[in-house]
């Protein structure tokens, strides 16, 4: 059964719903929000959806957090303003401290890694990724979780907006907070991969008309994204592996309609759509090192492939470190089970952040994610009957 962020979700049982994506042509890509999303349905209906979704989640969120060991919680938070959306308001960055900053208060240059939960844009929290902050404090790397604002409240590029702010506050806030402006990360997880990706672009286009303080992005780290919202879901289920357990159409329709907001929305924007971005962009904004990590049973899977390849080659050429985990579905790792971690979960957060550490320690590449390349090569087609087709090497 495939789960979001810790919701079960059975695509047998839900309404299906339809948007206009449904009925375009197989060979015809999405280019406005409407294309994807037909006539603008009522905010206030999004809302209040989203709100009942919002509240199953926290029931699977909260048996997820149950299973032992329990993750850690923040130790402190901070409120800031918006500075970058053209909607005014705050948002909240939860702060996971390593054992050594808060036994050492002299201590300083922390490196940092900045994350970005799941759930559409629609639904989440910042508090739902600390399983893997448990790993990121473990290697002596300050965690510190967004809280971004949400769709349908905040459509595009709101989230994206708050994704780069919650950067530039830790770049401009970065001797009170004893952390290393030259030593950041960001990661994310599914529409926070998606983020981790286009706050580090968000930023560097705010920087060519604003002087920032000196600061390096180092590395993303990221987790099942989104990356190309020119591809209609109806497509994007016809290339999965195992169509059946990819997310329903109950779910990613109320995620387009929430997020893809006006219907004149250009569908390429880089900082919606990192795929598009030109070359030059991605060469300029993307830091060296890039973590990629897909589904096999995941629509997003393709996609993902495409742009850890794309990223990897000439002319973009940066380091990156590419695995595809066999035989699970999108979010399998923030599966509800009370008993224990979602298998395999653990392994690569440990995995992730031991690289994250070498990257920050300044090791070389080569070794930092080896030789050869784990990025898979071309295929033009999916065979659904393949099940058990590799991609490339699982952690």
């Amino acid at each position: 059964m495939a789960t979001v962020d810790g919701l079960p979700l059975n695509a047998k049982v839900l309404p299906t719903g339809t948007t206009a994506q449904d009925s375009l042509p197989a060979n015809q890509k999405p280019k406005k929000a409407k294309d994807k999303t037909g006539a603008p349905p009522s905010r206030f209906s999004l809302h209040a959806t989203a709100k009942w979704w919002r509240s199953l989640q926290c029931i699977g969120m909260g048996l997820h957090f149950m299973a032992s060991p329990r993750p850690p919680s923040p130790a402190f938070n901070r409120t800031i303003p918006s500075t970058l959306a053209l909607k005014p308001g705050e948002f909240v960055l939860h702060f996971y401290l390593p054992a050594g900053y808060t036994r050492d208060k002299k201590s300083d240059k922390w490196p940092v890694v900045v994350n970005y939960h799941g759930g559409g844009f629609t639904l989440g929290k910042a508090q739902d990724d600390a399983r893997f902050a448990r790993f990121v404090v473990e290697k002596s790397i300050v965690f510190v979780s967004v809280d971004y604002r949400l769709a349908p409240e905040s459509p595009f590029p709101t989230a994206v907006d708050d994704g780069a702010d919650a950067l530039l506050y830790i770049i401009n806030n970065a001797a009170e907070l004893r952390i290393d402006p030259m030593r950041i990360a960001t990661s994310g997880f599914s529409a926070g991969g998606n983020i981790a990706l286009t706050a580090p672009m968000r930023l560097h286009l705010h920087s060519k008309g604003a002087g920032l303080p000196e600061h390096r992005i180092v590395a993303v780290a990221t987790w099942y994204p989104i990356t190309d919202y020119t591809l209609s879901r109806v497509e994007r289920r016809d290339r999965s592996v195992r169509p059946e357990h990819t997310l329903p159409p109950t779910l990613t329709n109320l995620f387009d309609q929430s997020y893809l907001f006006p219907p004149e929305l250009d569908l390429a924007d880089p900082c919606l759509s990192p795929s598009k971005a030109p070359d030059e962009l991605l060469k300029e904004a993307m830091p060296p090192n890039i973590l990629f990590f897909t589904c096999e049973w995941d629509m997003l899977l393709q996609e993902g492939e495409e742009l850890a390849r794309r990223l990897d080659q000439p002319p973009i050429s940066k380091n990156v470190f590419y695995t595809m985990i066999h035989e699970v579905a999108h979010g399998w790792d923030k599966g509800p089970n009370p008993m224990r971690p979602p298998q395999q979960s653990e392994k690569l957060y440990l995995e992730c952040c031991k690289r994250l550490r070498k990257i920050f320690d300044g090791e070389d590449p080569r070794w930092i994610f080896g030789k050869p390349r784990r990025v898979p090569t071309h295929r033009s087609t999916r065979n659904h009957d393949k099940k058990g087709e590799q991609s490339a090497d699982s952690a």
